[in-house]
């Protein structure tokens, strides 16, 4: 009789367990289903690289969606793992890595999301032989792309370069522009070959990374680095970055020429490319473009946008206290500057976004921004735009209304025009392709390298 109670408690026990868990299980299925509407009402789709799942082999075991750095990219729905949140992704590949059978790949979006790309071979060769774009320009965000696209774009002109005639005076086997991670990277890959090369740079070494806001984090995966080796740390901010970069650099000859802004390059009947800048020209058997996306900060076309305190790019928040401050835009690079500038004595800041929520933003910031709205740190007015920025005010439509409110500086935040008319001007071809197999070839190895490993583990022949 004793045992049949034990039993039976057991039992009901077991029971109030499984309950439990399944009413989990709906919930987070539940919020996973909403999170996938707001996806689709907030965002036309993945812009870039995003995970590919194969329904079939995917198993279940939700393991790719507790890695992901950016969030609700990925749930659980079904008991599969699917796309709710693709915007959001910016290609870490955790996922991939995670899955131990091999059932996510990283693609890149539909050819219709890549319309403005350039068309790229795998080897990130443009349609002009031995020039090559590599980094965010390409089309894959994420630093960790970066580096391992600078690297093994010089390896393919190192391979190319083996056995021919180099005996032209005053010509470089590669030209690089641009000396952030993809031009660093591919700089220190140069070295490594003994090419002769020489990296150009219109502003200051580390490209865009230098430009970010002091303390921001940015790089979460690690990653192979020429002259240094594997770089495992997987989170660090700006300036510990550009530290190690500096720290890399100094072991090596690096040629570097900054302030040198590439206007124009042409390829001869030679082969041998012509780089025009402002200030010299370069002769260079092959050119490796590693700029970025944003180009030049996109304006508003506001009236007085053109008043000293407008400005669209935010280095040293601490610099500026006791102001008055508006901040235009819903992404991170936004939030963060709000957020950055809230903090410092006796600012007040108030950050206008166009739309009703934040639906673009890492789940961080998310978190972060709603403190700091319901501290009141940050006035957050949804649904509006500036319509005039004054002197000492600037006006603001909200809803339909306008409101002027006193001000001193102003931060707009919204992105950049990529430099396609550039590309054009120097013939590389533009438009739809779609570059699923290129933008995949990475993870799609880790998930096999992740499933050979398993299945060596578990003892599969």
């Amino acid at each position: 009789m004793d045992t049949l109670i034990t039993f039976a408690i057991a039992a009901l026990v077991t029971l109030f367990f499984v309950r439990g868990h399944l009413k989990s299980l709906k919930e987070r299925e539940a919020r996973a289903r909403e999170a996938a509407e707001k996806g689709k009402l907030f965002s036309e789709g993945p812009k870039a690289q995003h995970p590919h799942i194969d329904t079939g082999n995917c198993i279940g075991c939700g393991g790719c969606t507790s890695v992901c750095p950016e969030g609700d990219v990925l749930a659980m729905i079904g008991g599969k793992a699917v796309i709710v949140n693709g915007y959001k992704c910016i290609g870490h590949s955790l996922c991939a890595e995670a899955c131990p059978v091999g059932a996510i790949t990283m693609v890149m979006a539909t050819p219709s999301m890549s319309a403005d790309m350039p068309r790229l071979t795998p080897e990130h060769e443009t349609s002009i032989p031995n020039l090559f774009i590599v980094g965010e320009l390409g089309g894959l965000a994420l630093i960790k792309n970066a580096v391992n696209q600078g690297r093994d774009c010089v390896d393919t002109i190192a391979n190319r370069l083996v056995g021919s005639a180099r005996s032209v005076p005053d010509v470089y086997d590669v030209l690089i522009v641009g000396a952030g991670p993809a031009g660093i990277s591919a700089s220190l890959r140069a070295i490594e070959h003994k090419l002769n090369y020489i990296t150009l740079e219109r502003d200051e070494i580390g490209g865009t990374v230098a430009k970010y806001p002091r303390q921001k984090l940015v790089m979460t995966s690690p990653v192979e680095f020429p002259m240094y080796g594997k770089f495992k740390k997987t989170e660090l901010s700006k300036e510990n970055l550009l530290a190690f970069w500096d720290m890399v650099l100094n072991r090596a000859d690096f040629n570097v020429a900054t302030g040198e802004k590439v206007e124009d390059i042409q390829r001869g009947e030679d082969g041998i490319f012509t780089v025009t800048t402002i200030n010299n020209h370069y002769r260079s058997r092959a050119v490796v473009l590693a700029l970025g996306r944003t180009g030049t900060p996109r304006k508003l076309g506001v009236k007085g946008e053109e008043l000293p305190k407008v400005m669209y790019r935010l280095i040293e928040a601490d610099h500026y206290i006791n102001k008055k401050i508006l901040v235009v835009g819903g992404g991170d690079s936004a939030v963060e500057a709000a957020m950055g500038l809230a903090h410092q004595s006796g600012n007040q800041v108030t950050l206008s976004y166009r739309q009703e929520r934040f639906a673009r933003i890492k789940e961080r910031n998310a978190k972060r921004i709603e403190d700091c709205m319901r501290s009141g740190k940050v006035s957050v007015v949804f649904n509006s735009s500036p319509v005039e920025f004054k002197p000492e005010s600037i006006v603001l439509d909200v809803r339909g209304k306008v409101q002027e409110i006193p001000n001193d500086f102003v931060w707009i935040f919204a992105g950049g025009t990529p430099p396609n008319d550039f590309l054009k001007k120097i013939g590389v071809q533009l438009g739809m392709k779609d570059m699923t197999l290129e933008g995949s070839n990475e993870a799609k190895q880790a998930a096999q390298s992740r499933q050979q490993f398993v299945e060596a583990r578990a003892g599969v022949p």
